[in-house]
C-alpha cells in the first residue's frame, strides 16, 4: 500500500526513488508496478493541471442525476452509457438525495448546458438533473491550486 500511496502523490518518482522510500529493491518495485497495472489496480498515470493558468477555455460542472435503475442491472447500464460521452470525466454512484454524480467539462457554460439538455436529460433512465458549475478550484486530488494571493476575482463579503 505504501508504494501505491507514493505513486498517487507523485507518479514521476523513479524506480530507484520508490525503492528507497519503500525499502524495496528497484526490481521488486518494477515487478509490483507491473502487477498493479496488469490487475487494473493502477488505471492511469497523470498530472494535475491548473487550467486557470493556461490559455485553454475550460469550464467544468458537477451534475446530480436522479435515475430509474433497470431491473436485473440496477444503475450499471445507465452509468456505462453516461461514461461513454467524451465530455464526462467521472461518474459516481451516490447515497442520499440523488443517484449519480457526474463531472463534465467543456469550453463554455453553454457547451455544458447543451450537453445536459440534448444528450444527458433525454436518456430514458434519467428522471432529473441538477447542474452545479465549478467557479474556482482550490484543491484538486490533494493538491492546492490557488497559492497566490490577490486574485482579482475574489470578493469579500462583510
Amino acid at each position: 500500500m505504501k508504494l501505491l500511496r507514493l505513486l498517487e502523490e507523485n507518479s514521476r518518482l523513479s524506480l530507484e526513488q520508490l525503492a528507497t522510500m519503500t525499502g524495496m529493491k528497484a526490481e521488486e518495485v518494477a515487478a509490483e508496478l507491473e502487477r498493479y497495472e496488469r490487475e487494473g489496480i493502477i488505471r492511469s498515470y497523470g498530472a494535475i493541471i491548473d487550467w486557470d493558468k493556461t490559455e485553454r477555455h475550460y469550464v467544468s460542472a458537477l451534475i446530480e442525476l436522479r435515475v430509474s435503475p433497470k431491473r436485473d442491472c440496477g444503475f450499471e447500464e445507465i452509468a456505462k452509457t453516461i461514461m461513454e460521452f467524451p465530455e464526462v470525466e467521472s461518474v459516481y454512484l451516490m447515497s442520499g438525495g440523488y443517484d449519480l454524480a457526474v463531472t463534465v467539462s467543456g469550453e463554455s457554460f453553454k457547451d455544458i448546458a447543451m450537453f445536459v439538455a440534448y444528450r444527458l436529460s433525454p436518456l430514458d433512465s434519467v428522471l432529473s438533473t441538477a447542474t452545479h458549475f465549478v467557479l474556482r478550484r482550490y484543491k484538486e486530488r490533494g493538491v492546492v491550486l490557488c497559492e497566490e494571493e490577490g486574485d482579482e476575482r475574489e470578493v469579500t463579503v462583510l
